[in-house]
């Protein structure tokens, strides 16, 4: 548990506060059975075609790294090339889950829509959301901080099976602010919310994670839920009820 007062709550999504089955499960099939019609459909859409080219750089910044099977876009050739190229460049990094900006800008945006139409609803665990009202109560300030882009991490906590819990999160990161399993993005959060490391409790089901946060200097606690991947041995302190998180 915290050894000590925080002042700032900083929670993973995935394993943490919402099950990993959701996320393997529900959102990215729903990406892989309507991406094709989604992306043909509104190819014209500007904001689509912004996805697109967002794509192709990442493509192209792959090839040039030499990322093995990366599959290239060329914008040059006609409509129905391209689109081929984004549908098989997008089917290779979801086989791959990758959490590159690109994959995870345009998930997002498709997620959108599955939520506003009611095809999407966000999965928490109980505690999780009993947690966080708690924490807002007694006056802890609730960041969240997931490789998802921060455009579905609000999706899945506005459209929640518990009702729009929004208003309880101050802020959100994702890995535009760096690598979870790097110290360095920890610390550029904790420089940002503007608070001591010291004062702000990390809570994962990442081993790595939690060592990157521990190595910058906050406090930690492991995730356990049903359906998390097995860990090896460990000295964090673990949870698997937030609500009996010492205030």
């Amino acid at each position: 548990m915290a050894s000590q007062k925080y002042d700032v709550v900083l929670l993973d999504i995935e394993g943490t506060t919402t099950p990993i089955s959701f996320v393997h499960d529900v959102l990215f099939p729903y990406v892989t059975n309507n991406v094709k019609q989604f992306i043909e459909s509104r190819w014209d859409d500007p904001s689509v075609q912004a996805h697109v080219q967002a794509l192709a750089e990442q493509a192209a910044a792959d090839i040039a790294a030499g990322t093995d099977r990366c599959v290239a876009i060329n914008l040059d050739d006609n409509t129905e090339a391209v689109q081929r190229q984004v549908l098989e460049n997008i089917e290779w990094q979801m086989r791959a889950d990758r959490k590159v900006g690109a994959l995870k800008a345009l998930q997002g945006y498709m997620w959108r829509f599955g939520y506003e139409r009611g095809e999407l609803q966000g999965v928490m665990f109980a505690d999780a959301v009993d947690a966080v009202r708690m924490w807002s109560r007694a006056g802890r300030r609730v960041f969240i901080y997931s490789s998802g882009s921060v455009e579905a991490q609000k999706l899945i906590f506005g459209f929640s099976d518990h009702g729009n819990l929004l208003e309880y999160v101050e802020g959100h990161y994702d890995t535009r602010v760096g690598a979870k399993v790097d110290a360095s993005s920890y610390t550029a959060i904790v420089r940002d919310i503007g608070v001591c490391p010291d004062r702000v409790l990390f809570v994962s089901d990442s081993i790595r994670e939690l060592e990157a946060a521990d190595k910058a200097g906050l406090q930690t606690i492991l995730s356990v839920r049903p359906g998390n991947a097995p860990v090896g041995e460990h000295t964090f302190s673990t949870s698997s009820d937030f609500t009996q998180t010492p205030l």
